[in-house]
Formats: structure tokens, C-alpha cells, sequence
């Protein structure tokens, strides 16, 4: 209990605290404006639940998508809790029982009805629009919440178990999960806007990887500098408080041997590396490539003072 209270009193839980209510208000935003006026159906959890309410409603038992959404959540989370992680747990926990009361939330500060322009049966009045705007919106959310260890709950959580216990590609998972809920949706809405649900669920798997690309993107940097490694290995270990590997390698063309220096480094450790390099006039071979995923040994926050 101690440990818990004084993890409580840290910047980085409120840090996250504060990113995760961002990440899912911005899903919740784009669920309820853009999915739910127009019934589109994606590979979701909110698209599970927005069938189940309409099924329920023709059944002559009013049941709003908030209250599915909570109650498929709490499920989920629980399985979460128990086959996936106690942080992604903890953290899932709270990003997916908040959907629910943020849908309320939109709900009651903008109604949807307000912006559906009179004869339209959606906010941007055209579904196809809806379905581009819906996947960028909640692309980013996922893309806010992936990046702590978090997630939206619901389909990611599936994908999740199935990742862990079957070892298939989480992509693959959450593409097949998503078009068997899109297939729910055969019972509410025509044929055309079930395949629009389908191809959104493929866009918002292609959205989700760019955005997600682009924010895990790393720099391999290679520099061969005679005479300078020493000083560039330094500015790199000590300044950056980067690591960096030694090669030993031998020119083609003129035979001599060098120190060629390998490290990863942010986009903007990269920049001052290069600033580096050019304010000390040193002469140097460099090639420089992207690097999309890490793992390992990685230190993703850490104070740069130099020693």
C-alpha cells in the first residue's frame, strides 16, 4: 500500500493520468460524432456496442451504446488484468471504463443532433467522409495511448491475449477481430455500409501503423571521423547520454583502417550530432537511416545533463 501511495505522488502517474483521459476523450469525441450519427460499424468494440443497442432498441429495450460500451469493457479488462500485465492492466482499467461516462460527457456538452444538418443522417453528410475523419481522429488516440502502455480496451485487449498466447501478429488479430464485428453489423445497416465498416477497419490499421511509425522512429547514425572518434564517442555517451557501439572496419578502396561509430539517437539527438560534427569542423563519412521499433535496452526518458 505504501508503494502505491507514493506512486500516486509521482509526476510521471499524473503525467500519464493526464494523457490517457486526453487520448481517450479525443476517442470518445470521435466515436460519438462520427460513428454513431452515421451507424457505421468498425472493427471495434464501440462498433460491437452500437449493434447491440440498435438490436436491443428494435427488441423493444432501450439500452444506450455508453452502457454496452461499459459492461463489454468490464469484461474485457478483467482478462486483461489476469492473462496480459498488471501496468497495461492498470492502465486499460481506467482508459476503457471512462469511454462510457466521456460519450455521456460529448453527449451533454454537444449533442450530435446540433451539428446534423436538417435532411442528413450525419455530421459530415456523407458516410464514406465520416469514416475518414472517425479512423485519422481515433488513429491518433491510439497512437497517444500505445506509446504509455496503454490502450482503448475493448478489441485491443483481444488482440493483446491472442498475441501473447498464439504468438500471431497483433495486426493480423486486430484485422480478423474487426471484420467479425463488422459483420455484426449485416443486422442494422445495409450492405454498402457494411463494406465502408470493412475497408475502415483495414484504413485504421494502416493509419495506426504510420502514426505509430512515426512517433517510435530512430536514427542509426554511422560516422567514420579519423582522429575524432574519441571526442564524437564522448559527445554521444556523455552529452546525449546515448550509447554507441566500436566497429572496426577496413576502406575498399584505400585499404587503411578505421573506427566506424554506430548509435541510435532521437531525431533531434541526430540534429545535434550533426550541429556537432559541422561547428567543430570535423571531417567525417556519416550515413544515417530510420529505424522504426526498438526493443531492449532502450531508455526512453532521462535527463540530459552532461557529466
Amino acid at each position: 500500500m505504501k508503494e502505491i501511495l507514493q506512486y500516486l505522488c509521482t509526476w510521471k502517474f499524473w503525467k500519464e493520468l493526464f494523457i490517457m483521459t486526453l487520448g481517450m476523450a479525443i476517442a470518445a469525441a470521435a466515436v460519438y460524432y462520427f460513428m454513431m450519427p452515421s451507424k457505421l460499424v468498425l472493427g471495434s468494440i464501440s462498433g460491437l456496442s452500437i449493434v447491440l443497442s440498435n438490436v436491443f432498441t428494435m427488441l423493444g429495450i432501450p439500452v444506450k451504446v455508453s452502457a454496452v460500451v461499459t459492461v463489454i469493457n468490464a469484461i474485457l479488462l478483467i482478462l486483461a488484468w489476469l492473462l496480459i500485465g498488471k501496468e497495461f492492466g492498470a492502465k486499460t482499467v481506467y482508459t476503457a471504463m471512462i469511454l462510457g461516462p466521456l460519450l455521456e460527457f460529448w453527449e451533454k456538452v454537444c449533442p450530435y443532433e446540433k451539428l446534423v444538418e436538417p435532411g442528413l443522417t450525419s455530421v459530415m453528410g456523407d458516410p464514406l467522409m465520416d469514416l475518414i475523419v472517425f479512423v485519422l481522429v481515433v488513429s491518433i488516440s491510439q497512437t497517444i495511448l500505445f506509446s504509455i502502455n496503454a490502450s482503448t480496451g475493448g478489441l485491443d485487449i483481444l488482440a493483446k491475449i491472442v498475441n501473447k498466447y498464439l504468438h500471431f501478429d497483433i495486426g493480423v488479430s486486430v484485422t480478423v477481430a474487426g471484420a467479425i464485428i463488422c459483420c455484426t453489423a449485416f443486422a442494422i445497416n445495409p450492405f454498402r455500409l457494411v463494406v465502408l465498416g470493412l475497408v475502415g477497419t483495414w484504413f485504421n490499421g494502416l493509419a495506426l501503423d504510420y502514426f505509430m511509425a512515426s512517433v517510435n522512429r530512430r536514427k542509426r547514425i554511422c560516422i567514420i571521423a579519423k582522429g575524432h572518434e574519441e571526442e564524437i564517442r564522448n559527445y554521444i555517451t556523455k552529452t546525449l547520454q546515448r550509447g554507441c557501439s566500436l566497429y572496426e572496419v577496413i576502406g575498399g578502396y584505400s585499404g587503411e583502417k578505421s573506427l566506424e561509430i554506430q548509435s541510435l539517437l532521437t531525431t533531434d539527438e541526430f540534429s545535434s550530432v550533426m550541429n556537432y560534427i559541422k561547428n567543430n569542423d570535423i571531417k567525417a563519412f556519416i550515413t544515417a537511416g530510420n529505424v522504426s521499433e526498438v526493443y531492449g535496452l532502450w531508455n526512453r526518458h532521462k535527463n540530459k545533463v552532461e557529466k
